[in-house]
């Protein structure tokens, strides 16, 4: 591979959990830079414009995750052949990847941004949103998808970085980026007091700096990962096989968000203080939630190039590896949140608000039943990205099916009954449920990758006794 070692990292070899330590530990610093830029939004918006406006951005959370959500997984899905080609190192087909996911990324975004911009009122309408934060949230979201290609030009960059084992650089795009995005958000919030909408702008502009950085960076230092002649052409059979690695993934992650925008369409229902604290208690869960995010993206990723080498043994080695990280760290902070968790929701609200006791309680209350469920949260993870590493992602679609189907009966039907408190056990349903079927899965398809990793074991030592031969 003609690639720089010092901008790449081989996960085929070496010690199993420091290299999976290495390339997991400035991912998750990624994932909290990119956590500033709806952190960012709701505490600048929450304290400079009041509780109304935060439950306008807030309640835009699981419409967002159903579109942005679509985006990273396919987006993620389609860097999965790319990081198997490294770590087979077959620069060509490495290339080749590169090509047509730029294709595949330019006409997803395209439909995207079109779709997003047609439907966005009539999804908002659908969903019931309370007239006093409607316009406010419909804004909010208009810049927000206005922006898709540049997330999508971002995803696939920072994901190829990825896929050749460099997680560091990515890493420092975004501390600059969320720097910006706060510098931006006090300028245009508080400064120009242009409320939500400029929270909006400055969290797209940000992505587009990091977009562009991105293009620099690979353009100056991956000059080999450009496609040439016709590497650059459209490749159906490759094109193919993205799609079915691609798509189950954001099929994946919208098919759980909707299960997302069902509850918020029942928390709705449920006034303006529920909505303003359930999104605060998700702020904060989504933070929490970063390792296992970062722990999925390092199994797949780590999978994938053992997967490409023929390495099973790392790929069980790995798998393991994860899952016994995942179980600990849900259990350290799972205690931790249903003790402290409640006083971190203090950076999104007005201290002087006087209904802040009541939000409290009612954030307590939502983040100590779902802290008790934090394990078969880090099982489902580390399945099925495990699963997708493997480019078995339909089976782990079908998961999110699963967890779909469990947050659709809490908000249908039983939040119609028990209201609020059986929203506060819709995320632990969906979890348990998703485990339901990827527990199985894996002890099903970790034979099936066993044969397929010794095939490739097998074509790399054909194509390295035919370049011995030559």
């Amino acid at each position: 591979m003609a690639f720089s070692k010092t901008k790449t990292l081989d996960l085929t070899r070496g010690p199993i959990l420091p290299l999976m330590l290495r390339f997991c530990l400035p991912i998750l610093c990624g994932n909290v830079m990119q956590q500033f830029y709806n952190m960012a939004d709701a505490a600048v918006v929450g304290k400079l414009v009041g509780t109304g406006a935060l439950a306008a951005v807030g309640a835009t959370g699981s419409i967002t995750f159903l579109v942005i959500g679509f985006v990273n997984g396919i987006c993620a899905g389609f860097c999965i052949p790319a990081a198997q080609a490294f770590g087979a190192r077959h620069p060509a087909a490495l290339r080749r990847c590169v090509a047509n996911i730029v294709l595949l990324g330019a006409g997803a975004a395209a439909i995207l941004t079109a779709a997003t911009s047609l439907l966005l009122g009539r999804i908002l309408t659908a969903m019931d949103f309370p007239p006093d934060i409607y316009a406010d949230s419909f804004r909010y979201l208009r810049v927000i998808f206005a922006g898709i290609p540049a997330t999508v030009a971002y995803d696939t960059q920072a994901g190829l970085m990825r896929a050749m084992g460099n997680s560091r650089t990515p890493l420092y795009i975004l501390m600059g980026s969320s720097c910006l995005n706060i510098a931006l958000d006090l300028v245009l919030v508080g400064g120009f007091g242009l409320g939500v909408g400029g929270a909006a702008t400055a969290t797209i502009v940000s992505q587009i700096v990091s977009a562009a950085v991105c293009f620099l960076y690979i353009r100056k230092n991956y000059p080999d990962l450009k496609p040439v002649g016709e590497e650059r052409r459209f490749n159906p059979r490759i094109a193919g096989r993205l799609i079915l690695s691609g798509l189950p993934m954001a099929l994946q992650y919208s098919i759980t968000a909707i299960g997302s925008v069902l509850i918020q369409a029942a928390v709705n229902g449920l006034g303006s203080i529920v909505i303003a604290s359930v999104t605060a208690a998700n702020k904060i869960q989504s933070f929490v939630h970063l390792p296992f995010g970062t722990l999925g993206v390092t199994v797949s990723t780590f999978i994938g190039q053992n997967m490409g080498a023929g390495r099973y043994d790392r790929v069980k080695g790995g798998f393991r590896g994860a899952m016994a990280a995942a179980c600990v760290y849900s259990v350290a902070m799972g205690v931790f949140m249903y003790f402290g968790g409640t006083y971190l929701s203090l950076i999104f609200l007005d201290g002087a608000d006087p209904q802040l006791g009541e939000i409290l309680g009612v954030i307590r209350h939502f983040l100590r039943i779902n802290c008790v469920f934090y394990v078969p949260l880090g099982v489902l993870i580390v399945c099925r990205f495990a699963l997708q590493g493997m480019e078995y992602g339909i089976t782990a679609m079908f998961a999110g099916a699963f967890e779909m189907v469990a947050r659709g009966i809490v908000a249908l039907v039983f939040a119609k009954s028990f209201g609020f408190e059986a929203i506060c056990y819709a995320n632990p349903a969906a979890w348990v449920a998703a485990c339901v079927l990827l527990v199985p899965a894996c002890a099903v398809m970790f034979p099936k990758a066993k044969a397929k990793a010794a095939a490739a074991a097998r074509e790399a030592g054909a194509g390295e006794a035919g370049e011995t031969g030559g």
